[in-house]
């Protein structure tokens, strides 16, 4: 049985969180759009996570679930994404034709994000051999709490459409979608302000 204890993840505990992540993410449908070989996925995902999000753990925005069995990276109100961290590393990292789809899918995701402070949610995920045990649910559940205590609005953008539902029963409900090309669509969700 997992311990289901949620902690902070330190700066110290990256790589670990990390892996977590790249583990949550194997099958989703954007990401693996982006590096559709194993190779490429393993090699250049990890970077593109630190630069979309990677700023939180020196924030503390950062928690994990039973030894790193979940992670969530939160970025707090007053901290915003490096759009020039993230343009380099898909610049660098995925094939060239499909930057021009990659691209118009962030430009829309960046039109559609709130300009009002909220909480952003750019990852969140379960290892891949403990999903479907609640888990996420009792990570969100904290990350939530958290959240609440400012009284401010959450938002996420989910390459995924199985995990829709899930956020759903946590109060998001979807605000839009961001589709180009041959590019998988990515859903944005809001949650109100608690």
């Amino acid at each position: 049985m997992i311990a289901t204890q949620v902690v902070p993840v330190h700066e110290s505990e990256r790589k670990a969180a990390l892996d977590t992540l790249v583990v949550a993410f194997t099958a989703d449908p954007v990401e693996r759009w982006l590096y559709p070989e194993a190779h490429r996925y393993l090699t250049h995902f990890p970077t593109f996570l630190s630069a979309f999000g990677g700023s939180a753990f020196a924030e503390h925005t950062v928690w994990q679930l039973g030894a790193f069995a979940g992670v969530a990276l939160w970025l707090p109100p007053h901290l915003e994404l490096d759009g020039d961290a993230i343009a380099g590393v898909l610049t660098e990292t995925v094939s060239p034709e499909k930057l021009d789809d990659t691209f118009a899918v962030l430009g829309q995701m960046d039109e559609t994000h709130p300009k009002f402070p909220h909480w952003y949610l750019p990852w969140f995920g379960v290892d891949a051999a403990v999903q479907g045990r609640g888990l996420g649910g009792e990570l969100m559940k904290h990350c939530l709490t958290v959240v609440d205590k400012d009284h401010l609005p959450a938002y996420l953008d989910s390459p995924n459409p199985r995990n829709v539902s899930f956020y759903e029963r946590h109060g998001f409900v979807v605000t839009g979608e961001a589709q180009a090309g041959t590019c998988p669509p990515i859903v944005s969700m809001l949650r109100a302000a608690r």
